[in-house]
Parts: structure tokens; C-alpha cells; sequence
């Protein structure tokens, strides 16, 4: 078994889109990034990578590349997770948290976590996401940026 721990954080800018655990999320703010900047999906590679002990988001797609200029993370989380596979390894299950002071997300966690099973190959019962608000304190809480957390736990293949 392998445990990986990931983090992520962009800048909210207004008139960008917000995309958060591969889907679209309607609000005046979104996020900036050379990709299309989606923290949740960005923190889960990380974790990926880090429990097999490859590097991070940064190594495998680095932000000085035109190649990922405008990305849709949900293409770096299948490439992420086909290296996962690659090196024998299965998810057992993915836990997250995104902290933001707005928008609310609660209504849409179900689709986070359809979008995100789909792409990793899994059940929805093995990933979970979460949301929480800073109340009000630090840079989340002033509206300024998004972060997200994530533990993954990893089994060898037989």
C-alpha cells in the first residue's frame, strides 16, 4: 500500500472560468493558472504521484510548456492516472477537501465526484470530496484563491 498527499492553490480572478473537480461551476470569479487552473484536480495528481514516489503535477506538465498552455486538467488526471497503472498500482480510494469561502459547492459534489470516478477508472463510493470556508480568514476567506487537499491510498496489483 502507498499513501499520497497532495495540495493546490490558484488565485481567483474575475471574468475566468471556475472549473473544480472537472466540472464547471458558475460564478463571477475563477481561477488562474497556465492551465485551466482546476485545484482539486492539480491536488489529486500531486497525491498520485507522490504515494509511487514519481514527483508532482510540476515535473510531469511544467508550466513553462506551450504543450499545456490552457489545458483541461481532466487530460493531466488520465495521464496521471494511466502512470498509476503503469506502475502496477490501483486506487482504493481518494479523499478531498476544497477550501473556498464562495461559491457554495455543496450542490455540486455529486457531479465532482461522477466526473472524477469516470476519469480515474473508479466507483464513486472510493473518492470523496468535501468543501469547507476558512470563515472569512486568510486568503480563501478574502475571496482571493481556492486550495484543495487530498489523501490517496494505493494498492500494488496482483
Amino acid at each position: 500500500m502507498r499513501i499520497g498527499i497532495g495540495y493546490d492553490v490558484h488565485r481567483l480572478e474575475p471574468g475566468l472560468p471556475l472549473r473544480l473537480g472537472g466540472i464547471s461551476i458558475p460564478h463571477e470569479k475563477g481561477l488562474l493558472g497556465h492551465s485551466d487552473a482546476d485545484v482539486l484536480i492539480h491536488a489529486i495528481c500531486d497525491a498520485l504521484l507522490g504515494a509511487i514516489a514519481l514527483g508532482d503535477i510540476g515535473q510531469h506538465f511544467p508550466d513553462t510548456s506551450d504543450e499545456y498552455k490552457g489545458i483541461d486538467s481532466r487530460i493531466l488526471l488520465e495521464r496521471v492516472n494511466t502512470i498509476v497503472e503503469n506502475e502496477g498500482f490501483y486506487i482504493e480510494n481518494i479523499d478531498s477537501t476544497l477550501i473556498l469561502q464562495r461559491p457554495r459547492i455543496k450542490d455540486f459534489i455529486p457531479q465532482m465526484r461522477a466526473e472524477l470516478a469516470k476519469i480515474l477508472k473508479i466507483e464513486i463510493e472510493q473518492i470523496s470530496v468535501k468543501a469547507t470556508t476558512t470563515e472569512k480568514l486568510g486568503f480563501e476567506g478574502r475571496e482571493e484563491g481556492v486550495a484543495a487537499q487530498v489523501a490517496c491510498l494505493l494498492n500494488e496489483k496482483k
